[in-house]
């Protein structure tokens, strides 16, 4: 039988380490493929750049920025998504607030100052007993060193340019799967369930022990989820 194309879309500052475990073990029942997000400042060029080298057809996983491309490849060719998992992410727009940390950072960058940014966000992407994890902390800062200063700002620069997803959702029949970390403070699981109760197949799961990285940081419950959700 013919394995499923699943396309995977990291967030900010991630690449195809995010997912690595999921990757590796869903290989027996799905073709997988992790999307580059550093290739356009807008997610509606991020959107067309994953269409434009994806499958035909294809179920989606994203994570946080990658999600709010999913939405995007969504809007763009419904037709295309045959499964969505939705990971730590939001379908609204940013407060104020959140906006202007998004802009201050990307003044840092500029100023050549990235190097210091993922150490300092660290403790608010992972749960707290995973911030002295060697294992997940290296992988994570091992991903921003990977992507660079000029793919971050044009990955912020995307996040601050998306239109606001929440009067789409409604419109999403595909099977869904939202999940997120119990201790996630950035997408926390309240924003989740606003998410999963607006999508009509929606199914919602939150994981614990978990910040906002959760297939990184529960690799094996994400994996488990996720081959569930293939094969429902």
């Amino acid at each position: 039988m013919d394995k499923l194309p699943l396309l995977f879309c990291p967030g900010l500052l991630n690449d195809a380490a995010l997912w690595r475990h999921q990757v590796d073990s869903l290989g027996d029942v799905a073709q997988c493929s992790v999307a580059d997000l550093t290739v356009a400042d807008s997610v509606g060029g991020l959107a067309e750049a994953v269409l434009a080298a994806a499958p035909a057809q294809f179920a989606l996983a994203a994570l946080s920025m990658g999600g709010y491309v999913a939405f995007e490849i969504l809007r763009r060719a419904p037709h295309r998504v045959l499964r969505l998992a939705l990971f730590d992410t939001r379908a609204r727009l940013d407060p104020p607030e959140s906006r202007q940390r998004r802009l201050d950072m990307i003044d840092i960058a500029r100023r050549g100052g990235f190097a210091k940014l993922p150490p300092q966000m660290l403790a608010g992407l992972v749960h707290p007993d995973h911030v002295g994890e060697p294992a997940i902390a290296d992988a994570v800062l091992g991903m921003a060193a990977r992507i660079g200063a000029q793919a971050f700002i044009r990955q912020q620069t995307a996040i601050l340019g998306r239109p606001d997803s929440v009067p789409g959702l409604a419109a999403i029949t595909q099977p869904t799967l939202v999940v997120g970390g119990r201790q996630d403070g950035i997408t926390p699981p309240e924003m989740l369930a606003e998410i999963a109760g607006e999508i009509p197949a929606a199914r919602l799961v939150i994981i614990e022990e978990a910040g906002h990285l959760t297939p990184l940081e529960q690799p094996q419950a994400v994996s488990a989820l996720l081959r569930y959700w293939l094969q429902a």
